[in-house]
């Protein structure tokens, strides 16, 4: 059952995929996110796949997901695995469509001086719903004025 502010995804547990490795779900009652696990394939359970210093690999997570309109699903980093490992997911957030079905992959990046085994079943990212607001774009030949008008990168100081 539904509960209030809350949307359900659909999962899919792909062929070749571990049954046994559990679906996204929160940690805790007041988590945001739900962890996500990898799902390797048969010939790399045992062993998992390692991830050098300065590398990157898309892990696989053996699941598609049915998104309702108007939501995507955010991929973001553990916070544990980047402060004690320096993993961390490349592209975050990543974003998941809800038009897209296919399986949904982990684009993990080794930030750390120490290889990194990513386990069978290990939580490697987490996946946080969210609603999505469409820009529609269109050509202008003028901007309104803004107090900060064009200061980029750095021109709100540092401290």
């Amino acid at each position: 059952m539904k509960e209030a502010g809350e949307i359900v995804i659909r999962c899919l547990r792909l062929p070749g995929s571990d049954p046994a490795v559990p679906l996204p779900a929160p940690a805790t009652e007041g988590a945001a996110g739900a962890d996500l696990r990898a799902n390797l394939p048969p010939g790399d359970r045992r062993r998992g796949l390692v991830l050098r210093p300065g590398a990157r690999i898309l892990v696989p997570t053996g699941l598609a997901l049915e998104i309702p309109p108007g939501h995507e699903v955010q991929i973001r980093p553990r916070s544990g695995l980047a402060l004690r490992h320096g993993v961390t997911v490349l592209n975050a957030p990543g974003t998941i469509d809800s038009d897209y079905r296919g399986e949904v992959g982990v684009l993990l990046v080794n930030l750390g001086d120490a290889p990194f085994t990513v386990g069978h079943g290990m939580r490697i990212a987490q996946m946080v719903p969210a609603r999505v607001v469409r820009g529609r774009f269109v050509e202008s030949a003028a901007l309104g004025v803004s107090a900060r008008g064009e200061g980029g990168f750095g021109s709100t100081g540092t401290g």
